[in-house]
């Protein structure tokens, strides 16, 4: 700790305070403590104490468990505060946090009473009560939004008994149940929501699955009725939201049925695969591609490959899994005429360029349905370090223009990347003074934009014409 064994001490003795007060004041204190400690956000102390209220296990929220902030800070003899700025509860320093979480022994299987603590709310008549609504979120009851959207994480880190029953129990209701917008508002994009008048398709194997619960989901998908492909309202499967998530042993678990569907695409045309390549889940990717009736090269509605979408977000060692199979093009283009490459190079990740450049089946001078290169797309967004990766290149044309006439260094002296434009600049094959269709040259663009470094460099070149310029 970095204040020393004095501050330790001095936490020591005021949690044997906490502890010396007995009863009713030492478990309100520690529970405090615990849930400050370990909750997944900064909770609000009216949060907290609706929280600290629950009684595990029962039917019923009883308003009078619920004791008043002062009462909580009160009990925790000054280890916590109301922060002001943001109305949230928190510990008086961050090496608190740090002894609290090294002094394993004080709170004991704190995310299993934390998951049991949201799941015995949920399943209450109180919430049950509102399920199906459609209810604003500034009016949702105290610690209904947090238990919704944290229960399965505080599970999936520490599962007892009695949360796997509890997590039965509210699957066993979940048709319509109010955590499931809530969740999925959280969840979903906002121009997805706005689409979906209820979610009744959402089942608990879902939820299951997009947690990453695998006991949960074992015991959900032996019960009868219940659908291993079924489709949500985005037409996720469970085993999409899984994938999606990244979690390898609930995708173990559905790849072990023999009626699973591995390759069912959802509204957007995107499978399984997809998503866990866009968001960079090797070791699901790798389990997928073990099975034989998933498609590793499958365009969703866009035209966009496992191995694009990979690309686009950096993913290396997801591109380089996919670059091992036979049957992925590493060059298809999307509905855009953008291959992975430059879906690599405009978002500045110069690994996978590198990787991709590589390959005697990828172009790297390729241009998209706007005629606009790799080079191009990497001198727009700044990113000198695949600029100079690429003008390495014997295949590379860095002085290609686009649809409107504007070349690589035409649209980086636009933007005022000027690191990209001192390296195009001094390319020989460069005309750094060359007109876009409008008739205006990298300098008159700078200087309209006001990029004063670009147009001082740019200034600097024997054959730039600062004549038209009017400034």
């Amino acid at each position: 700790m970095t204040d020393g064994l004095g501050l330790e001490d001095a936490y020591g003795a005021t949690l044997e305070r906490i502890k010396s007060q007995g009863g009713q004041k030492c478990r309100l204190g520690m529970a405090a403590l615990m849930w400050i400690c370990h909750a997944e956000r900064p909770m609000s102390a009216e949060e907290l104490c609706r929280a600290l209220g629950v009684e595990i296990g029962s039917a019923h929220c009883n308003n009078d468990n619920v004791p008043s902030i002062r009462t909580v800070l009160s009990c925790c003899q000054g280890l916590a505060m109301v922060d002001k700025e943001g109305s949230t509860v928190r510990l008086i320093h961050y090496t608190l946090y740090e002894y609290l979480t090294s002094h394993r022994h004080l709170f004991e299987s704190p995310h299993s009473t934390i998951a049991e603590t949201c799941l015995t709310y949920l399943n209450s008549h109180q919430v049950m009560a509102l399920s199906g609504s459609r209810i604003l979120k500034a009016q949702c009851p105290p610690f209904l939004e947090y238990s919704s959207l944290y229960w399965g994480a505080h599970t999936k880190m520490e599962l007892s008994d009695s949360g796997k029953t509890l997590a039965l129990r509210l699957f066993g209701q979940y048709q319509c149940h109010i955590s499931i917008r809530l969740l999925l508002e959280h969840t979903l994009p906002w121009y997805t929501i706005g689409s979906i008048a209820d979610f009744h398709k959402f089942t608990g194997l879902h939820c299951a699955s997009a947690f990453g619960l695998a006991e949960v989901a074992s015991a959900l998908i032996i019960m009868d009725g219940v659908d291993i492909n079924g489709v949500d309202e985005t037409r996720s499967t469970p085993l999409l939201w899984a994938a999606q998530n990244g979690h390898e042993e609930v995708v173990k678990l559905l790849l072990r049925r023999q009626d699973v569907n591995p390759d069912k695409p959802d509204n957007y045309g995107q499978t399984p695969i997809s998503w866990a390549a866009s968001n960079g889940h090797e070791a699901v990717v790798k389990l997928l591609l073990g099975h034989q009736d998933v498609n590793p090269d499958k365009p969703d509605n866009r035209g966009r490959t496992p191995i694009s979408l990979a690309a686009m977000s950096g993913h290396e060692a997801v591109v380089k899994l996919l670059l091992g199979r036979q049957d992925v093009n590493p060059d298809n283009p999307d509905n855009f005429g953008q291959t992975p490459i430059s879906c690599a190079a405009s978002n500045g990740h110069e690994a996978v360029v590198k990787l991709l450049l590589g390959r005697q089946d990828v172009n790297p001078d390729k241009p998209d349905d706007y005629s606009r290169t790799l080079i191009l797309w990497a001198a727009l967004s700044g990113h000198e370090a695949v600029v100079k990766l690429l003008l390495g290149c014997q295949d590379v044309n860095p002085d290609k223009p686009d649809n409107d006439g504007g070349t690589p260094i035409s649209c980086a002296a636009r933007n005022g990347h000027e690191a990209v434009v001192k390296l195009l600049s001094g390319h020989e094959d460069v005309n750094p003074d060359r007109p876009d269709m409008w008739g205006y040259t990298p300098i008159q663009l700078a200087t309209m934009f006001r990029h004063k470094g670009v147009v001082k460099l740019l200034r600097g070149q024997e054959d730039i014409d600062t004549d038209i310029l009017d400034i």
